[in-house]
């Protein structure tokens, strides 16, 4: 992937560090660790009433419906025949998520440090909506409505699927493909269920952090089939995330909605962050030209006084 170098900006800058944005990334996680356990499926499931992350579901699906676009099911039943096909996206839902984002995130670091500011907080600002909405709407993906979770064993998926009680008859059809068809991890594994927040569905991440990455790194690329790749990359997540059962279209739509929130805050900081660096700027240049002053005065009555002096001299 060829990438374009920056343009000189006359903006002032303050200097960016590694470990201030490593910093950054931890005390997000930590937040998210937090809300997790306070609000994610495993305390959901340890109180017994995931009742509410099921509710939500049915209404995230009544109101796909009223739009006529609850289709995942079907969507995801063209696909399950084909095996390979299911597997490969399995490792993308589970591998690009992070390694795209971290990977566009360490290049604007490196390559565009004058609008890395700008992109940072923007993913900050959307991560951090994207937490209060995991908190506020718990929410059941697809692939926790069906077959995966026997009333037989509850403590499938760390306790976190439908109560048999609330699953409807014949179920939806769902399949949870990292467990049925194998990934790089699953759900159900007992260390994937300890750290993760299953309820964690809208906004998502996915199609958010995916939408990031393309308009950041756009501008940088020079080819135009890399363009076109980067914007095709939201799309190919939205595909993802539906053929796996891991999210409703409308979970992309907020997605969506929490990135453009978090760009005019990422927008927002930014401007306000240079015109207070340049007002910095302007202080100081005054500052020194008001010191300079008295020294250029001075040399001023020394020049005459020579001047004078050198005048007696010759009369």
């Amino acid at each position: 992937m060829e990438v374009a170098e920056a343009a000189p900006t006359p903006e002032r800058q303050h200097r960016v560090y590694w470990w201030k944005e490593a910093l950054i990334v931890a005390v997000f996680y930590g937040i998210y660790s937090w809300t997790r356990n306070l609000f994610g499926s495993n305390k959901i499931a340890a109180d017994g009433i995931p009742d509410q992350a099921f509710t939500n579901a049915e209404r995230i699906i009544d109101i796909e419906k009223w739009l006529g676009t609850f289709h995942e099911q079907t969507v995801q039943s063209w696909f399950l025949s084909y095996r390979w096909f299911i597997q490969f996206w399995n490792v993308y839902y589970g591998t690009a998520h992070f390694v795209v984002t971290l990977s566009v995130f360490v290049l604007l670091y490196v390559k565009r440090a004058d609008v890395f500011p700008q992109w940072r907080n923007t993913l900050a600002a959307m991560t951090g909506l994207a937490i209060i909405g995991f908190a506020w709407f718990p929410l059941m993906p697809p692939r926790l409505l069906d077959d995966p979770c026997p009333a037989t064993d509850p403590s499938n998926y760390g306790g976190a699927c439908i109560p048999s009680s609330l699953r409807p008859t014949g179920g939806f059809g769902f399949v949870d493909t990292l467990a049925e068809y194998g990934g790089p991890w699953s759900f159900d594994s007992e260390a994937m269920a300890s750290i993760s927040n299953q309820y964690a569905a809208m906004p998502s991440l996915h199609i958010g952090w995916s939408t990031w990455c393309a308009i950041a790194i756009w501008p940088l690329l020079r080819r135009r089939w890399t363009k076109v790749a980067v914007l095709l990359y939201p799309a190919l997540t939205l595909f993802c995330i539906v053929i796996t059962a891991n999210h409703y279209w409308l979970d992309g739509v907020g997605g969506l909605l929490a990135f453009g929130i978090g760009a005019l805050f990422g927008w927002g900081v930014h401007r306000w962050n240079q015109e207070r660096l340049d007002r910095q700027h302007v202080q100081t240049l005054a500052t020194s030209a008001a010191l300079r002053e008295p020294e250029s005065a001075s040399g001023q009555e020394a020049s005459a006084e020579v001047g004078s002096a050198m005048a007696d001299t010759g009369s």
